[in-house]
Order: structure tokens, then C-alpha cells, then sequence
């Protein structure tokens, strides 16, 4: 696939685009002054084959540009329309494609139209380049995702910018953007023709095995695993199954088979039947009981009490009697000789004003008093034996009480001992009930399960060992290595004939696989482009890489654009804010003349395969294969500005 023509459409809908023509299997040189607009041609070419964003400035294009074209023809003289329209926001996917034979030319601006999106129109462009229909997929435990192998990744080999192309870490074209060095390493190999399809479906295959092989390998250790804990958790269910009684003896380390043999024993072991007895009759009966000797015994004791105050009041009687009677005594009043005048004072003879009780009143109080003291003493006896019957009766109720409180005690106890009976058989369940599970959960894993899983695991590991043999068989990074050292024959003589830096002492000049970049191979060791000082020497060294590269896709017909674009290759020759080179009188002209002649000299070896498209401010007047070289020049002509946007357009 080469470029025909790129066209830039108005906004406001004019009918005539802007049209920058090329021409095929040659040198296309597009010269000029500075912010005339050469830099964004390679921006836009990428963005017509796909790319989601135009990546170009605000001004003018953007303000002015609605729709970008490209025209493009392949080995079989068909041609393809790849139109994009200027995104209204960051990016899009709209586009327009449109096929046909050698007369398909640029539509007009009334014929854009969005027909198609990104992913068609690189399926497209991927099939008509002969890229293969398959799917890249990384190594097993690689964290990238797979992709399709399409233009997307071809095109990475087709450009070089005014940054990239004197950038001494980086040798593709978006190398330093994120996952586009890994996509490049992935995807050359198949685009040197050391990989293809079939690599990469055996690649798929083997991850495939591999991820077959790491579940096998899961598979058994858990079912080991498993296995093992079973075993272990069985022999402490053993141990607890003795305890409470299921089991007699365990051997000391049992095999698996005895744990299930002795764990399924366990669980026919029926525990003894311990009925619990219906004692809470008999408990309340007894409390019963118990508060009925209480309430006796309170009766007891008031009636003791009763009795203690009737002999303490007797006691109190009798003592008041013995003293009155003692008194009268004492006075010889008692005597019945004595008779006198009560009405005077036997003292002092005067009368009274109540005259004292008589001899006989007084005799007649005594006997009273006498007989009360008799009967008081007669009672005496008959209470002491009633206190002694009630203390004999209290004490009779003490006992009552106390056989009943050991009764009550000992019926508590029958409880506790009870309880845990029931406890007994409860952990009893518990642990026939752990068994169970154990022994349900741990089917799954038994000898023979293991032994499957064993076998499944090696044929997984003869199937990714076979795989491997394949793939070691394609070995594609030496094939990818035999190649680059083809390409590599090219860059060194090249890189000699511009008299780049070290190219004189280095026994090769070479691409490296791993870094994406210029290596050179010296009896010294070898030697990264990075440590190679000046601009002029990088640049160099991106020319020979990338005319050697693709002057082997074209020599071998890889599915790779036949088109090389380069962006200010001699910039490292002119001071760093120029406007025109062709003023700059002291500038190394010799070798910015040799570079060009080598990019002439590589497409006239491809004989027509490759076209080589360079932006440049370069004008070399006084060679005339320069000047046929030139599809555009955008330098003032009779004072009016030559670009990319014309004139009129920013007006």
C-alpha cells in the first residue's frame, strides 16, 4: 500500500479541498518554511488509517479543516478512500471508506459521508495488506490482554516525527507511549515473517495446557490437602470420640482407613438410656411439707412463749403474796385476841376520818390471800408439764424439719447428677454428629478420587510438554534474530557510507529485539545508540534502521504499508528556530545532501516497492534529482504564503 493523495476539507462545506498529491514507489520531498504545516502531513496520514485522534494543533488546521482524506493504492492498482471527520470532542471512530480500481479518485466535499468506523476500515486495510486474520495472544502469566494483529501495529513501522526521528532511547514511531514498545516487540517478528499464525495458535494452545495443567495441579494439592485435614480432624474426633465413651481404644497413629473404619463404629455406639425421673412432685410435696413443719413450729414457739409469761407472771403473784403476808406478820396484826377501837388511831387516839379495817376484815383478807397463794402453787406443776410437752413437741418438729431439708438436699443432688447425665448425652450427640458431617464431607477425597486427579495432571503435563516441543521447534526469537541480522547487512554498509558515529570500527550495525533500538556490535563490546553522542548521529542511525527494514518487507513482500514517512530528518543541521535552510549558508549541506541521496538511492533499489515521503526544510536548488523529487514547496511565491491551508482558507 502506497499514498496517492491527501485532501482537507473545508468546514463550511467548499467545494474545492485542499489536495497534496504523491507519487508512488518514490522519493516525495515536501519542502519549506517553518510553521508552514509540513509536520502535521504525517499526523494526518495516521490519523486517516485509524489512529482515534487527530493529535494536530488548534490553529489553523483545526479551525478550519471539517473532513481529512487519503488515497491510497495497492499492488493490484485498486484504490481506497479512508476519510475521517475532525472530531467534535477528544477523539471518535467515525469514518468513510470507499474502494475501486485505478480511476477511484478524491470525492467532493458534498459526497463525505459517514458509512463506516475505525474497526472496519482497519479490518479492511489489514485484509487488503494480506495481514492475517489471527489473534496475538501473550505468554501465559503475561499482565497485557491479546489483541488483533492488523494495520494498527503495521503502521508503527511507517512513520518517524521530528521528535522520534533524532530521539536516541527510541527507535518506532509512538514507542514511548504506554503498551505500544511491548505491541511492537510482539507483533515484528510476524511482520519479519519469523511468526504467524500458526506460532501464535500453538502459542494459544500451550497457554491453554499450561493454564489446564496449573488446575490439575490446584485440583490434586487441594484434594491432598484436604485429604490431610480430614485424616487430622478424623484423628481428633477419635481422641474425643474415646473420651465420651463411644470408643475403647485408638491406636496411637491410625491409617486412614482405621479412622473411617472406628469414626464409622463411633457412630453405631447408642449411648445408655438414662430416663430422666419425675421428681418435681415429690419436690413440691416435700416443700410442701417443709412449710407446714415451719408454720407448726412458729405454733410451738408462741405457745412456749405463752407458758414463759405465765410462770413469770405466777412468780410476780406469789412473791406479792409472800411479802403482803409477811408484812401483816410483822405488824401481830394477824392475832384474833386483839379487838380495839378502829375508828381512833391506835397512835396517837384521835378519831379517824375513816375508820381502818377490822381485826376480822384483815383475818378474812389473809385467809383469801392464803388460799390464792395455795391454788397459785398448786398450778405451778401443771404448767411446767405443759412447757415440758410443748418443748417435747418443738423438738419432734425440729427433727421434721431437718429430715425434710436433707430430703430436699438430697433430691438436688439427684438433679445435678441428672443434668449431667443429659449434658453426657448431648455431647455425646454432638460428637456422633461432628462424625457424620466428617465422614460425608471427606467422600469426595478419597484414595481413589486422588489417584484420578493424578492421572489428570499428567496428561495435562504431557500436553504442554508436547506443545512446548512444537514451539521450541518454531523458535522464534532466533528465527526473529537470523533476520534482523539479514537487515542488519544494509544498515551497516549505510550507515558507513553517511560516516555516522563508531559505523567505521563496528563489525555490524543491528536493531535489538529487546531495547526497540540501534545497537552496534564492536570487537569491544557492543554499543547502544543512547551512548552515541549527536543529533546528527541518531537521525543517521533511524534512516539506516528504517530504509534496511523496510527494504526486506519489500524484498520478502510482508504485509507491512510501502510507504516510509520522515519528518524533518536533517533538523540536526540547521539552528533550532529556522524559518527557511535554503538562508542558512554555513550549514554541513554535503551531508544533509548525502542523506537525501540515500533515501533516493533505497526507493530506486526497491525498484518501485517502497515510497519514502520526507517534510523537510531542506531545498537542495542545484540538484536536479532533489527537485524531481518534490511534490510540494511551500515557500512565499510572488509574496504570497505558500502551506498547508491556503490563503484563502484562513481568511
Amino acid at each position: 500500500m502506497q499514498l496517492l493523495a491527501l485532501a482537507l476539507y473545508h468546514r463550511d462545506g467548499r467545494p474545492t479541498p485542499r489536495v497534496v498529491r504523491f507519487r508512488p514507489g518514490a522519493l516525495n520531498i515536501l519542502t519549506g518554511e517553518s510553521e508552514t504545516g509540513k509536520s502535521e502531513v504525517l499526523d494526518i496520514v495516521d490519523y486517516c488509517l485509524g489512529r482515534s485522534t487527530p493529535n494536530l494543533p488548534d490553529e489553523p488546521i483545526d479551525q478550519t479543516v471539517g473532513w481529512y482524506a487519503l488515497l491510497v493504492t495497492f499492488r493490484d492498482d485498486s484504490r481506497m478512500l479512508l476519510a475521517r471527520p475532525r472530531p467534535t470532542g477528544a477523539s471518535t471512530t467515525h469514518a468513510m471508506i470507499r474502494t475501486g480500481d485505478e480511476t477511484l479518485d478524491l470525492p467532493r466535499a458534498d459526497e463525505l459521508k459517514q458509512n463506516s468506523n475505525v474497526a472496519a476500515l482497519r479490518s479492511e486495510l489489514s485484509a487488503r495488506l494480506g495481514i492475517e486474520d489471527f489473534r496475538f495472544q501473550p505468554p501465559t502469566g503475561a499482565a497485557r490482554a491479546s489483541f488483533d494483529v492488523s494495520i494498527a501495529q503495521a503502521a508503527l513501522l511507517c512513520f518517524q516525527n521530528q521528535n522520534e526521528i533524532a530521539d536516541k532511547k527510541a527507535l518506532f514511531h509512538r514507542q514511548t507511549e504506554n503498551g505500544i514498545a511491548q505491541a511492537i516487540k510482539d507483533t515484528l517478528p510476524y511482520f519479519l515473517g519469523a511468526a504467524g499464525p500458526e506460532q501464535a495458535l500453538r502459542r494459544y494452545h500451550l497457554g491453554e495446557a499450561q493454564r489446564a495443567q496449573r488446575a490439575a495441579q490446584r485440583k490434586l494439592d487441594d484434594a491432598r490437602r484436604h485429604q490431610a485435614s480430614v485424616d487430622a480432624s478424623g484423628l481428633a474426633l477419635l481422641r474425643l470420640a474415646q473420651s465420651e465413651g463411644l470408643l475403647d481404644e485408638v491406636p496411637a497413629a491410625p491409617s486412614a482407613e482405621q479412622i473411617r473404619t472406628l469414626l464409622e463404629h463411633a457412630l453405631t455406639v447408642t449411648a445408655m438410656t438414662v430416663g430422666p425421673a419425675d421428681l418435681r412432685d415429690r419436690r413440691q410435696a416435700l416443700s410442701e411439707e417443709r412449710r407446714a413443719f415451719r408454720e407448726q413450729l412458729q405454733d410451738l414457739d408462741e405457745a412456749l412463749a405463752v407458758v414463759e409469761r405465765w410462770k413469770q407472771q405466777g412468780k410476780a403473784f406469789t412473791g406479792e403474796l409472800h411479802l403482803q403476808l409477811g408484812r401483816l406478820k410483822s405488824l401481830h396484826l394477824l392475832g384474833p385476841e386483839r379487838d380495839a377501837d378502829t375508828s381512833i388511831c391506835p397512835m396517837c387516839t384521835r378519831p379517824l376520818e375513816e375508820p381502818d379495817p377490822t381485826a376480822a376484815d384483815i383475818t378474812l383478807l389473809t385467809e383469801r390471800l392464803t388460799d390464792e397463794l395455795d391454788q397459785a402453787q398448786t398450778l405451778q406443776p401443771v404448767r411446767d408439764e405443759h412447757r415440758r410437752a410443748l418443748q417435747s413437741e418443738r423438738e419432734a418438729a425440729v427433727e421434721r424439719l431437718r429430715v425434710n431439708g436433707a430430703q430436699l438436699r438430697e433430691l438436688a443432688a439427684s438433679d445435678e447428677r441428672m443434668r449431667d447425665l443429659q449434658e453426657q448425652h448431648l455431647r455425646i450427640a454432638r460428637v456422633q454428629g461432628r462424625i457424620d458431617q466428617a465422614l460425608t464431607a471427606g467422600t469426595g477425597s478419597s484414595a481413589g478420587d486422588i489417584g484420578r486427579l493424578h492421572n489428570d495432571l499428567t496428561l495435562a503435563q504431557e500436553n504442554v510438554e508436547t506443545l512446548q516441543a512444537l514451539i521450541d521447534e518454531d523458535d522464534v526469537t532466533a528465527e526473529t534474530e537470523r533476520r534482523l541480522t539479514g537487515i542488519a547487512a544494509n544498515m551497516t554498509r549505510w550507515a558507513k557510507r553517511l560516516n555516522l558515529g563508531q559505523a567505521a570500527v563496528a563489525d555490524e550495525v543491528a536493531i535489538s529485539l529487546s531495547q526497540l533500538n540501534v545497537v552496534l556490535r564492536r570487537p569491544l563490546g557492543r554499543l547502544p545508540l543512547n551512548r552515541i553522542g549527536s543529533a546528527k548521529n541518531w537521525i543517521g542511525y533511524h534512516l539506516v534502521a528504517h530504509l534496511a527494514l523496510h527494504t526486506y518487507f519489500r524484498l520478502h513482500n510482508r504485509p507491512v504499508p510501502g510507504f516510509l514517512m520522515l519528518d524533518q530528518p536533517t533538523q540536526a543541521f540547521f539552528p533550532e528556530k529556522i524559518r527557511d535552510a535554503t538562508t542558512v549558508q554555513d550549514a554541513d549541506w554535503a551531508t544533509v545532501t548525502a542523506y537525501f541521496a540515500l533515501l533516493r538511492d533505497v526507493a530506486d533499489l526497491n525498484e518501485g516497492a517502497l515510497q519514502i515521503i520526507v517534510c523537510d526544510h531542506a531545498n537542495l536548488t542545484d540538484e536536479e534529482w532533489f527537485q524531481d523529487a518534490l511534490v510540494e514547496n511551500w515557500r512565499p511565491v510572488d509574496g504570497k504564503r505558500q502551506a498547508l491551508i491556503p490563503t484563502d482558507w484562513l481568511d
